[in-house]
């Protein structure tokens, strides 16, 4: 029989996360007595001492520390399993929440949400477009059910859903179209970059070659491609998103002796698969098919 009881565990990391008795029983409604108890209850079922006063604080002892670390993980646990009896108990989602890099083409996106929303009519959908890292911070913070995104998250689930190609580019008429010869890194330093600013607020990451001397940094990868059409710089652009354009041959790829083609893996993340509910997973399924056919490079 178990010794130690939720809410004990509870009352300790309340005091932990608010720095005292007193302010965690302002934290939580609870009188500052029965916190006292529910710690002191839980230091004597265990056999150990939590905390130690230092003058009006008190501190986590080095067992404490430790019980802490692993009190942490049964609560969340916990929380986990009530969050899928909920997601059980309601049956379909009523809103589906996705975030999606700008570099993953947006119709095959469009294509599996028809779908859902075809099976499942009553079920909102909300996609959040976003930058590199912006789609795991999402997930990571719980805004969003599941993103698309080009880096793996850790301790979650990363499926590799395909692969995309990016070639450098710029306008037909750009300056570095006029150089007859092979262009190295050397040669595009002395034109303007255009790269796309990580959305992330808390890790944000810088991708691809920033050597250029001079950069403008945009929000989307549509305000990068509105300024390559424009002929203000070049980038790496995703071919599924440039390819009327290069056919059309509004732009053309730089003859880069080396790295002009670039290929990136897509990840389908989410944090736990039991939470899921049915139109989230209707939502995987119809991806992955359309994916499997998907163009992601210049043959294609």
């Amino acid at each position: 029989m178990q010794k130690t009881t939720l809410e004990q565990w509870r009352m300790f990391k309340a005091v932990v996360d608010a720095g005292g008795f007193n302010q965690a029983s302002a934290r939580v409604h609870k009188s500052q007595s029965s916190i006292h108890n529910a710690v002191s209850n839980l230091e004597t079922a265990l056999g150990v001492k939590l905390f130690e006063v230092s003058g009006r604080k008190v501190i986590l002892t080095e067992v404490g520390n430790l019980m802490l670390r692993r009190g942490q993980y049964l609560l969340d646990e916990v929380s986990r399993i009530e969050d899928i009896a909920k997601t059980l108990g309601e049956g379909v989602e009523s809103e589906l929440r996705i975030a999606v890099d700008g570099a993953f083409p947006q119709s095959v996106v469009f294509q599996a949400l028809e779908k859902v929303s075809a099976r499942y009519p009553q079920v909102n959908i909300d996609i959040v477009d976003t930058v590199l890292s912006g789609t795991n911070e999402l997930i990571q913070e719980g805004l969003v059910d599941l993103g698309l995104s080009v880096f793996r998250m850790k301790n979650a689930l990363n499926d590799e859903i395909c692969r995309i190609e990016f070639v450098a580019v710029a306008h037909r008429d750009h300056p570095l179209h006029q150089l007859n010869f092979e262009l190295t890194y050397e040669n595009l330093k002395l034109y303007r970059q255009i790269i796309v600013r990580d959305s992330a607020m808390q890790t944000n990451r810088d991708s691809g070659w920033l050597g250029a001397e001079q950069r403008w940094k945009v929000g989307s990868l549509r305000a990068s491609l509105d300024l390559i059409e424009q002929g203000l710089g070049f980038a790496w652009l995703p071919i599924p998103l440039i390819s009327k354009l290069l056919n059309a041959g509004t732009l053309k790829k730089l003859k880069l002796k080396n790295g002009s083609l670039r290929s990136t893996s897509f990840f389908l993340n989410f944090k736990d698969q039991d939470k899921l509910g049915p139109a989230a997973r209707e939502f995987i399924g119809e991806l992955r098919l359309l994916t499997l056919d998907m163009p992601t490079s210049e043959e294609s």
